[in-house]
């Protein structure tokens, strides 16, 4: 059925690469069945020298089941909280968030996502199996089959023979293919990733975006991505949500007219740079909007 958002916020720019602008209103028709997750007109706020500071001001979004969703914006505008309200951490002051239609509190949406955070909070005591199988042990599943469970998966991750090492032996690229496979093993529909590669080198966050690119083709759920880096963004998503400066809402909305099974040699291409620059100048850094 089409799901509607009560009220569209006439500031929201929205471009196929190549296309120009158009009216905001098609934004609600996508996608045109219940949106897995959708947020309404959500606010939030966070406590600094006791001052309440606003943190994110109307936004609204939806994400379909199995679809890519990146959101980008400068430091501080509010992503990481957004994906803290989701994952049922905390409570919004104002709006509410939709899991499959249904409106849900904080304490609904806990476990309802997996969500990796920034670090990849890996236990040193822990080898390498017992790290990606921790969150099946958490969900109550016996530490033998847990551990089975994981070790199947582990040459698709690319860690076959790394099962009795500990975290202090990996490098950054593949202690993140762990927490990958921690966060993939809890079966959610929904999976929160906040800069999963901001830590990585240049050389192998390229290599790291490729992998994670064929993941998604293969399972295939819906992912919400934030990260600094739009030709991350670009290279992965769907559809790229760009936030403003603090408090943050959403300001664009970029739908990748790139073709999957993505391949790293898109980036060469014009549809790429044409996305790239609409993103940049959402951003405010190629001078005025050309939107405006």
């Amino acid at each position: 059925m089409n799901v509607r958002l009560p009220r569209v916020r006439p500031a929201v720019a929205t471009s196929v690469a190549g296309e120009a602008p158009f009216d905001t209103a098609v934004q609600s028709r996508h996608p045109v069945e219940t949106p897995l997750l959708e947020v309404r007109h959500l606010s939030a706020t966070y406590e600094e020298r006791r001052t309440r500071l606003p943190v994110l001001v109307d936004l609204s979004l939806t994400t379909a089941d199995g679809e890519f969703l990146a959101l980008i914006g400068p430091s501080g505008c509010g992503k990481s909280t957004l994906l803290d309200v989701i994952a049922g951490l905390i409570e919004p002051d104002q709006g509410e968030v939709r899991l499959h239609g249904v409106p849900t509190a904080a304490a609904q949406r806990l476990g309802r996502s997996a969500y990796m955070p920034q670090r990849d909070l890996l236990l040193p005591w822990r080898t390498t199996l017992a790290n990606a199988a921790l969150a099946l042990e958490v969900a109550g599943v016996k530490r033998r089959q847990a551990r089975a469970v994981a070790r199947e998966r582990f040459a698709e991750f690319g860690l076959a023979g790394f099962e009795g090492v500990y975290p202090a032996q990996l490098s950054g690229g593949m202690r993140q293919r762990v927490a990958f496979l921690r966060t993939v093993l809890t079966g959610r529909s929904l999976l929160l990733l906040d800069e999963p590669f901001g830590a990585l080198d240049a050389l192998t966050r390229t290599a790291m975006q490729a992998w994670l690119v064929g993941l998604w083709e293969r399972e295939r759920q819906a992912v919400l991505l934030v990260t600094h880096d739009v030709d991350e963004a670009v290279f992965l998503a769907d559809r790229v949500l760009v936030l403003s400066a603090r408090p943050g809402t959403v300001v664009h909305e970029e739908r990748v007219a790139l073709p999957r099974p993505r391949r790293r040699s898109l980036v060469a291409e014009p549809t790429f740079g044409n996305h790239r620059t609409q993103i940049l100048d959402a951003l405010g850094l190629l001078g005025e909007r050309t939107d405006r």
